[in-house]
């Protein structure tokens, strides 16, 4: 009689769990790093890249009803090893907020590294800018030792901890909200 007791308990338990655990480790790739490259300038390191941002359904209505979704871009710098892990040498973010003002009919775009502010009068246009990272610095070259291989990744993801908190439940348990591309890799 124990042992039915205790498996009348377990099993709602693990699929409470299920419920919560499995769908957060599924991430969709609607957002996908199309090229990235980086050029030496007076010393420093810059990153040109292109990303393509496909928001899901849900997240494209929220915009449209002026809920503000943050947008983050993960640089690393990573020296290469034959024998161990390559090792983590530098670590950047850049963040954007979009947003819709729906009393103006605009799209703005900030940059929450800078807080400049852009304005587009379409979503297409807020979407494209965001995309295109021009020209971004990334490390100073006397901060690497010579002879050595590294290597440059880039992921970008919506940042469901930004969301008002009424929205965060749903988005952490709904794979619509869970944005991200794959890591991106070249050589530095």
């Amino acid at each position: 009689m124990l042992g039915y007791a205790n498996n009348r308990i377990r099993l709602p338990l693990l699929a409470l769990c299920l419920l919560v655990v499995a769908p957060s480790a599924v991430w969709a790739n609607n957002f996908q790093v199309l090229h990235a490259e980086t050029r030496l300038h007076n010393g420093v390191y810059l990153v040109d890249a292109d990303i393509d941002f496909e928001l899901s359904a849900a997240s494209r209505e929220a915009l449209e009803n002026s809920v503000p979704l943050t947008v983050q871009l993960t640089l690393q710098v990573r020296r290469q090893r034959d024998w161990l892990w390559n090792q983590r040498v530098a670590s950047l973010q850049q963040r954007y907020r979009l947003q819709y003002q729906s009393l103006a009919q605009q799209y703005v775009v900030t940059n929450l590294n800078s807080h400049q502010l852009h304005s587009f009068p379409t979503y297409a246009a807020a979407i494209e800018y965001m995309g295109r990272l021009r020209a971004f610095p990334l490390l100073d070259q006397t901060l690497l030792e010579a002879d050595t291989r590294y290597e440059v990744r880039l992921r970008a993801e919506l940042d469901i901890s930004s969301l008002p908190a009424p929205l965060r439940p749903v988005a952490y348990i709904s794979n619509a909200w869970r944005l991200r591309s794959d890591w991106y890799n070249w050589p530095l």
